[in-house]
This record gives structure tokens, sequence and C-alpha cells, in this order.
């Protein structure tokens, strides 16, 4: 499978977070162009056991910051049962151009070193989908 790295430069240098599309065909920077409202991010985080403090105190700090920011409704983190360190983040936004616009904001692109080098992302976007007599779209 193929793993993306986002390199930012700013004054502390460059900084990395490694990004493995859950789709490659569909990765979240093609996805950030289609404009749906709303939308859920589902965010898939694999890490090594020895950084999942410093992890939960990066994601805090980010959870945080998009809290705040326009068009944001809801967030929860959920961890893997067992010994498994791995995370997975569902978001709720009114737009996609309201996430794009968090996810590309530079204040939160300089918080993307602050992640343990050893923290994948899987970052994806879905809409809701109507089942008669189970869910509404």
């Amino acid at each position: 499978m193929m793993t993306v790295c986002i390199m930012m430069s700013h004054r502390k240098g460059a900084l990395m977070l490694q990004m493995r599309p859950m789709d490659p065909a569909c990765p979240i920077d093609r996805q950030l162009g289609v404009d749906v409202s709303p939308v859920v991010l589902v965010n898939v985080f694999t890490l090594e056991k020895d950084d999942e403090q410093t992890f939960l105190n990066a994601w805090q700090h980010d959870a945080l910051f998009m809290k705040h920011q326009p068009g944001f409704i809801s967030t929860q983190l959920h961890r893997a049962i067992g010994e498994s360190p791995t995370y997975l983040n569902y978001a709720v936004w009114e737009s996609t151009a309201a996430f794009r616009a968090a996810f590309t904001h530079p204040e939160f692109l300089k918080r993307l070193s602050t992640y343990p080098a050893s923290v994948v992302a899987s970052p994806h976007l879905f809409q809701r989908v109507a089942a008669p007599g189970v869910c509404v779209a």
C-alpha cells in the first residue's frame, strides 16, 4: 500500500506526517475538492505503543483547535480494543469546504510536527447514505 508524506516548511524546518490513503484511487487531497454537506471525516491512526501518550496529547491539541473552526460539529476518538495501538477519529463537519479550510489552515499545519514519527494517518471523507427503515441521509 502506498504511503504519502505531507511535508511543510516553516521556521523550525521541515515537518512530516505520514499519510496512507484508505482508498489510493481517491486520497484526501482529491476528496477536499468535492463539495458535500455535511461531511464525515474518518481517520485511522496507527502508531507504536510507546508513542501513545504523545499521540494523545497531540490529537487533543488538534481537536481543540478544530473545535473552534467554522463548520465544525463534533468529534470522537476511539481506541482499538486489546493491545493494538490503533485509533479511529470520527469528526462531523458542516461541509467539505469548512473541513478543507480547517485542514489546510497554517496553524493546523504547524501542529503536525507534534505527532510522533511512528504515527501514520489514514484520513477519508464520507457522506451519509439513506437506508430506508435504518438511517436517513
